[in-house]
Order: C-alpha cells, then structure tokens, then sequence
C-alpha cells in the first residue's frame, strides 16, 4: 500500500476503524471479481484500488455499515 493512498482516503473517512472496515469490505469485492471505479494503474493494488476509490468519493460511509448488517445476518 502506498501512503499516499491511505492519506488521501483518511481525509475523506476520519474514523479509521470505519476507513479499515470499508477497505476490508471492498478488498473483499474487488478480490471476487468488482471492476474499480477509479483509473488503475499497474502499479495499484487491491488496497491502493479501494482507498483510491474512498478518497475519490466513489463509497460513502454508508458502506461501511453495510458490512455490520451483512456480517449480522
């Protein structure tokens, strides 16, 4: 993972439990096969990919806590 990436997406996700929660969520995604809703270089990973697309907007917060009620079920 690149700092920069981590940086970028904790100014859009200031809790970082809810910034791990919604990139763990998401890794998980882009593992089982989701396209990336940002430009991907080669150099990106799956955990560049998802802060990438937090820091740009592309998830809410809501995300997140999509993961309890899935995880609750």
């Amino acid at each position: 993972m690149k700092t920069h990436y981590i940086d970028e997406a904790a100014k859009a996700v200031p809790n970082k439990q809810q910034l791990i929660n919604m990139v763990s969520k998401r890794l998980r995604e882009l593992s089982a096969g989701s396209r990336p809703m940002v430009e991907v270089d080669l150099q990106m990973g799956l955990a560049d990919i998802a802060l990438a697309e937090i820091a740009a907007g592309k998830l809410s917060q809501e995300f997140a806590l999509d993961t309890d009620s899935v995880q609750a079920a």
